[in-house]
């Protein structure tokens, strides 16, 4: 049977943490052969036997990783998603595997129940519950008679004792309920607002149990659950079941420490019925995935039994998850609010729920608002929401999230019919957190209603007046709210809660608790929306779109699935984005916020990115501070008017222009200079390389008297490049009276170093700071002789001034001076000479820019001769070729490569020279060094074939990726 192949989320999915799903992005892209057999995925991946039964999902691998799918599992089902499986045979121990999970399947024989020991173990179970809801109704007076603030004191270990009590007491629901207080009591702002919010909840459910026959069904299987009584998966599927087209909203994890919980949101097409499905792991175990968000399908679901309810199972599918457009049923905030304080009404301890909104917008402040100016509060970690507004560019979207106290946790969202998952949530230690209780409950909780007592009849929650008539001494409370929130939480009360031997009226802490639940649901159900205006809508897209392929491999990159492991990952990015700005186009807005973010850590990027992220990107760009660089940055554009362009779009004409009339652009500077910053001089004289022409002579002799540095040092370095220009020549006339050839026999050269370093030496960019271990005299010999032209040694022939320079006491200030010269200058002869004669006699990083004004070709063959003879430098030669690498010196590397795998003791020069070669290699060597792999494979040990295959994976990748994006145009619409 053929298993119809995973998306990428569902695949992500599986791994149980982020840092799991990093690891497995970064061996994907190393198996060996995969095969899929009847449902059983299977691989190779260095050494490691990986097999995914899809039905399970099931995990084998035979690496010693505890956890499971360990990251080999999770990496050959990304690598399935991205790519497909290969047509490898099935080796035997897959068969054995799939025979052995067969044998394991077969239902075992189940036995008669007997239901009178059913019968006595559930009224067994119901006098324990009841024994342990008895003690936490004491435990509860205890602490709001005694007052919070002990509480806040004594941390988690006041709660310990009575959780474990109600553990004893099967009553597993409440006594995690009373644990989770311990992170509560003392720890954040208005902690003593939550804790007695929790601990009305609690009341409450106690007061439910209490009368707990007297509730009708659905009412009494809910304060059931709260306590922690199981229903059975298979008493659910036997009840009626929901037919409609389900459509999968969205979902996220949890995570305890002990147990692992997804939360997965349905909303039915017809029926307009939310459904919340939950799935359970322990540490280390893999969550189900097969409700993936985006998709839809027809079939049945069967909830669970409650006065509201959500919670359900899958009872049966009668089509394939298909993606949909756009879910049914969204509606407005108001509508939302109004759903939710239905839900409250009924069940009243719920903490949130789902909402379905239609056509919201991100606000500056953190919210999301509908076209009416209602607005609804982001919960914390996800005030900014880039992800949303990078799809939607600020214009309306649907969104799915659930609704609580703290705010709206988006799970999804759908941009013109594009599903787009939420991201997760950020570090939001700043969240405001208002009280929603009344401070003067909250002052007589603090202290404890033994010193303080609480006898209020009414509570004004917000602008609603809330009574709370007891009807003292009648039996049992009448709770009157207010028209603004209705809810029914006088059905939980058991009675006045007297105090044992009292008359009728209730305990002050017993009232206060009381008053608390009521407090508390009213606001939460009569919540009111905020009025706020949307986000001004990013301007819309003048560029095309970049191949939809390509821009699946850049989030590829971006979230580091790309072979070779994060090493490789920044300079792979660099590549895709070379090739995408030289071709054209935006990248997708879903990947802008990881885009910005990568080009902020990684400077040298950031150019190709401002010419890939569009308008779009600029957009985002200014509405965050660490990403306001984008706005410096300037792409290639053309300006209407020069005096009210912004610096960016200035700089971008600016290079647009100086490569087709620099002329224009340099009149355009001119135009402006003295009005302009020091900041935009400096990066205006930087276009002035492309075109420099003595045209451009005059402003930069103006800028070398500019006050700051940074515009001095520009407009010297250019005017060094400049032939014929007026500083070369009062170099030349300088170097040459410090340096003499004197033709004796044999010939010398007579130096004599400049005296001092004056004002006119300063203006033409000679700095005051000598290198290290140069005295003054050497320091300026060698920056006069670097200012000079080298055009201008013309009695001897380079080779010849090195070979007397060697003999000469100034030697270093001289080889130094050529050679910063050389590479100021671009000549490679000079740079050639140097090299060959005096490399050794320059400091380190002169020599190394040396190298890099070589000709690719001379580059390569250095490389190719250090490699033989195995000299040191080797590696380094290699990494100053810009790529990609001629055909010799390609076959000069593979040659080293399987040399080296054969016969080195040690594979770290292998891994390192693989590691360089995958960037550099031409990518139509993978199918050459794929078959080395596969020759070294049988004669080597694993962890020398290991680097190999991975600079195979990785060529294969960059071939793809260049094919990619030398598709022709996407016609897809730009948002």
């Amino acid at each position: 049977m053929l298993a119809e192949r995973w998306s990428l989320a569902q695949a992500e999915s599986l791994a149980p943490d982020a840092a799991a799903l990093k690891r497995a992005r970064a061996v994907s892209g190393q198996f060996g052969p995969t095969g899929l057999l009847d449902g059983i995925l299977w691989g190779l991946c260095r050494g490691y036997r990986v097999a995914a039964d899809l039905a399970g999902p099931a995990f084998t691998c035979s690496c010693p990783s505890f956890q499971a799918p360990c990251k080999h599992a999770v990496g050959l089902l990304l690598r399935w998603a991205e790519t497909g499986a290969g047509a490898d045979p099935a080796p035997e121990w897959v068969t054995k595997w799939q025979a052995m999970r067969a044998a394991r399947a077969k239902p075992k024989e189940a036995g008669t129940p007997d239901p009178a020991a059913a019968a006595k173990r559930a009224r067994e179970r119901a006098e324990r519950v009841a024994g342990g809801m008895t003690e936490l109704r004491r435990w509860l007076d205890d602490q709001v008679e005694q007052g919070l603030a002990g509480l806040g004191r004594r941390g988690h270990q006041a709660f310990e004792p009575m959780a474990a009590r109600l553990v004893d007491a099967q009553a597993p629901g409440v006594a995690s309920a009373v644990r989770r207080l311990g992170g509560i009591a003392g720890i954040g702002p208005q902690w003593a607002d939550r804790l007695l919010g929790e601990l009305a909840m609690l009341h409450l459910v106690v007061a439910g149990h209490d009368r707990l026959a007297a509730l009708d069904p659905a009412t009494a299987a809910t304060v059931r659950s709260r306590i922690g009584f199981p229903t059975p998966a298979e008493e659910v599927l036997a009840g009626p079941r929901v037919t409609d087209r389900w459509q999968v909203l969205g979902r996220h994890d949890t995570d305890d420490g002990a147990l692992t919980t997804r939360r997965t949101w349905l909303h039915g097409s017809s029926t307009a019925r939310f459904a919340l499905v939950l799935s359970f792991a322990a540490p280390g175990q893999s969550l189900t995935t097969d409700l993936v968000p985006g998709t839809e399908f027809r079939g049945d679901l069967c909830f669970y039994p409650g006065a509201a309810p959500l919670r359900a199972l899958v009872a049966s599918r009668d089509s394939a998850a298909e993606p949909f457009g756009s879910p049914d049923g969204a509606g407005p905030v108001r509508a939302a609010l109004s759903r939710w304080s239905a839900l409250l009404a009924a069940e009243p301890f719920r903490y949130d729920g789902p909402m379905l909104l239609a056509q919201v917008t991100p606000t500056a402040d953190g919210c999301l608002v509908d076209p009416s100016g209602d607005a609804l509060p982001l919960a914390a970690g996800q005030r900014e929401p880039w992800w949303l507004l990078a799809a939607a560019g600020g214009r309306p979207a649907t969104v799915a999230g659930e609704w609580s106290p703290g705010g709206l946790r988006p799970l999804a969202a759908w941009v013109e019919g594009e599903f787009v998952p939420a991201a997760p949530p950020a570090p939001d230690p700043g969240a405001p957190r208002a009280a929603e209780l009344p401070a003067e409950m909250l002052a007589a909780a603090l202290v404890g209603t033994a010193r303080r007592p609480w006898s209020g009849r009414s509570v004004r929650v917000g602008a609603a007046q809330v009574e709370l008539d007891w009807g003292w001494p009648a039996e049992s409370p009448g709770i009157t709210l207010s028209p603004e929130a209705t809810t029914d939480v006088a059905a939980f009360h058991a009675g006045p809660g007297a105090v044992p031997g009292g008359p009728g009226r209730p305990s002050s802490s017993v009232a206060l608790l009381d008053a608390a639940a009521v407090a508390l649901t009213s606001r939460r159900a009569g919540f009111e929306p905020e009025r706020k205006v949307p986000v001004t809508a990013a301007p819309a897209e003048t560029a095309p779109p970049l191949p939809v392929e390509a821009g699946v491999r850049l989030g590829r990159i971006l979230r580091g699935g790309a072979p070779g492991g994060a090493h490789l990952d920044q300079e792979l990015l660099a590549q895709w984005l070379s090739a995408a700005a030289a071709r054209g186009g935006v990248v997708p807005s879903t990947v802008l916020p990881a885009l910005l973010d990568a080009a902020r850590r990684n400077t040298t990027v950031r150019g190709d990115v401002a010419r890939v992220a569009g308008r779009r990107g600029g957009w985002l760009a200014a509405q965050r501070a660490d990403w306001r660089w984008l706005l410096d940055e300037a792409a290639p554009v053309t300006v209407v008017d020069w005096a009210t362009a912004t610096s960016a779009e200035r700089l971008g004409h600016l290079i647009t222009l100086r490569r087709a009339d620099p002329a224009r652009a340099r009149e355009l500077v001119a135009s402006t200079w003295a009005a302009e910053s020091s900041e935009d001089r400096a990066r205006f004289l930087a276009t002035f390389a492309d075109g420099l022409a003595p045209g451009d002579e005059e402003l930069l002799e103006r800028a070398l008297d500019d006050r700051r540095k940074e515009v001095r040092q520009a407009a010297a370095e250019l005017l060094r490049r400049l032939p014929g220009a007026a500083l070369g020549r009062r170099m030349r006339q300088r170097a040459h009276a410090a340096v003499r050839l004197v033709l004796s026999d044999p010939p010398r050269l007579a130096v004599q170093p400049p005296d001092e370093l004056d004002a006119v030496l300063r203006r033409d960019g000679v700095g005051a700071t000598p290198a290290h271990g140069a005295g003054a005299g050497a320091w300026l010999l060698e920056e006069v002789v670097a200012g000079a032209p080298l055009d201008s040694w013309t009695e001897l022939e380079p080779s010849g001034y090195v070979a007397l320079a060697r003999g000469n006491d100034w030697a270093g200030p001289l080889l130094h001076g050529w050679a910063k010269a050389a590479i100021t200058q671009g000549d490679a002869r000079w740079a050639a000479t140097l090299l060959a004669a005096d490399a050794g006699a320059l400091r380190e990083a002169v020599c190394w820019d040396l190298h890099l004004v070589l000709p690719p070709d001379a580059l390569a063959r250095l490389a190719a001769e250090a490699l033989r003879a195995e000299d040191g430098s080797a590696h380094r030669l290699l990494a100053l070729h810009p790529g990609p690498w001629p055909e010799p010196l390609s076959v000069t590397v593979l040659e080293t490569i399987a040399h080296r795998a054969r016969t080195d003791r040690h594979t770290w020069q292998l891994g390192e020279l693989c590691r360089t070669a995958a960037l550099a290699m031409p990518p139509a060597y993978a199918d050459l060094t794929g078959r080395l792999a596969a020759q070294l494979e049988p004669e080597v040990d694993p962890s020398r074939v290991r680097p190999v295959a991975d600079l195979a994976r990785t060529l294969t990748f960059r071939e793809e990726m260049l094919r990619e994006l030398r598709a022709p145009e996407s016609v897809t619409p730009q948002r």
